[in-house]
């Protein structure tokens, strides 16, 4: 299991993300130039996939294109900042996962931002994970389980680094059922998913996309997922919720702008976001990816923060996971 150093916590006031107002009473606002999107992890995964497929849509309905910045780093913190000092004018987006507003506020000293420095704009999506196993590893949950039982410590596990939400998910799982196993920290999700199908690793715990090319190599097969449901596209597909009652671990990727952006920036930003999310298209394409598709009000995005960090929260005060 992973072995804990008990720390005090960086305070994540959601609570206190700018709410932007209606639109009564601003005008209507439209981009004057090209919108851009911040990604803070490196093309090709799960979070750039759903901004790509976002921004695409949302072009538009704002009458401008949407392009994407990728700037990975230093788990996130480069790209979060860069958002966060952008011009709040509306121009610049950053499309954060739950590692960069959930998770880094709760476990990093001294970070460059604050969840406060970003108005919510708009929940995308949440992305449950899974575990893949190589040949040999029992694929079943009730069979996996038994066998990292049955060998402690040697049973390993590839995430994409400390701190990262699916090293945190896993932590959960283990301190939940009792597992331990070894993990193994990644720079992403493609080497750890090389060494899988190599068989020099035992398991991974990744987001559907990475798991469901593991599986399609014919090389691993996916054991179970840990969102709250089955997803619709792979409804033979077990959730961890079902042997263990509420064992959820799912990240989330949704849009943010800097604070003070006006909120008639905010209310244009939110209906072409929104409306991309409910696009029969794009939800296709993101559940093809192991994507869900969410949506809603900036207040709704607002309100979800909040009962992220709140559900989190208590399991980071006992591990000692910190930010790399």
């Amino acid at each position: 299991m992973t072995r804990i150093r008990r720390r005090a916590l960086v305070a994540a006031p959601f609570a206190a993300l700018a709410a932007p107002r209606t639109l009564e009473a601003q005008g209507a606002w439209s981009p004057a130039r090209p919108v851009t999107i911040i990604v803070p992890f490196p093309p090709g995964g799960s979070t750039d996939v759903t901004a790509r497929l976002v921004a695409e849509r949302m072009a538009p309905l704002l009458g401008q294109n949407v392009v994407i910045d990728n700037k990975p780093g230093a788990q996130t913190v480069i790209g979060a900042e860069a958002a966060a000092r952008a011009a709040p004018d509306g121009h610049t987006l950053l499309m954060s996962s739950g590692t960069t507003l959930t998770i880094n506020p709760l476990i990093g000293r001294n970070l460059p931002y604050k969840p406060e420095d970003f108005a919510p704009v708009v929940h995308v999506a949440t992305l449950p994970f899974c575990i893949a196993v190589k040949p040999g590893i029992p694929d079943t949950i009730a069979g996996f389980v038994a066998h990292v039982r049955a060998n402690p410590g040697k049973v390993t596990w590839g995430h994409n680094g400390r701190g990262s939400f699916n090293h945190i998910a896993g932590a959960l799982i283990a301190d939940r059922i009792g597992l331990d196993w070894q993990d193994v920290g990644y720079r992403g999700d493609a080497p750890q998913l090389n060494d899988l199908l190599a068989g020099t690793l035992d398991s991974i715990l990744v987001g559907g996309a990475t798991g469901l090319a593991a599986a399609r190599s014919g090389r691993a097969r996916i054991i179970g997922w840990t969102g709250e449901t089955r997803l619709p596209n792979l409804p033979e597909q077990p959730t961890f919720a079902e042997s263990y009652p509420g064992l959820v671990a799912v990240t989330w990727f949704g849009l943010l702008a800097p604070a003070r952006t006006p909120p008639a920036a905010i209310a244009r930003l939110n209906a072409a976001g929104a409306a991309a999310t409910a696009d029969a298209t794009v939800q296709e394409r993101l559940l093809n990816e192991g994507i869900l598709a969410a949506g809603g009000t900036p207040a709704d995005f607002q309100a979800f923060l909040s009962r992220e960090a709140e559900r989190w929260g208590p399991l980071l005060r006992r591990l000692d996971i910190q930010l790399n």
